[in-house]
């Protein structure tokens, strides 16, 4: 008689057990694939909270400089505006993106703010315009490079 023709009774049945080699509920290979993976998400989130500070930092002292500007006199305080968005095109963007200069410049800086205030708009002077004789809005155009600065991310 073929074994698979005869049914088996409830009393033959084998009892339920673990894979190979398994001595507990919760195998090693497990455990370590969950705290790989719990340090790997710690380590990115620590990546995006430093990044995220630096960029805080930069803005802030961004605007701090900004900030101390206003008390010079006109040509002095463009001249301090405009060294201020050199540093920061070559701390965003690299030493070859402040070596641009004129329209590249205004190009460079409108992508740097996600703007067209620096090829269309009053920071065309910032540009290109330091050295022309013209009486621009001081205050107009510091509250503007003030709000893009402020509103900085990358």
């Amino acid at each position: 008689m073929n074994p698979v023709e005869t049914p088996l009774g409830l009393d033959q049945l084998r009892g339920l057990h673990l894979p190979g080699g398994a001595a507990g509920a919760v195998q090693g290979e497990i455990v370590a694939a969950a705290l790989l993976g719990f340090l790997a998400a710690l380590l990115v989130g620590l990546v995006r909270y430093g990044r995220s500070r630096a960029r805080a930092t930069l803005r802030r002292a961004a605007l701090a400089e900004l900030a101390r500007s206003r008390g010079l006199d006109p040509e002095a305080r463009l001249l301090a505006q405009a060294r201020l968005l050199r540093r920061l095109g070559r701390t965003l963007g690299g030493e070859a993106e402040s070596r641009a200069v004129g329209a590249d410049w205004a190009a460079r800086l409108d992508g740097l703010f996600r703007t067209d205030f620096f090829t269309r708009g009053a920071g065309r002077v910032l540009a290109d315009g330091l050295y022309r004789r013209q009486a621009p809005d001081l205050d107009a155009l510091d509250s503007e490079l003030g709000r893009l600065i402020g509103r900085l991310r990358a």
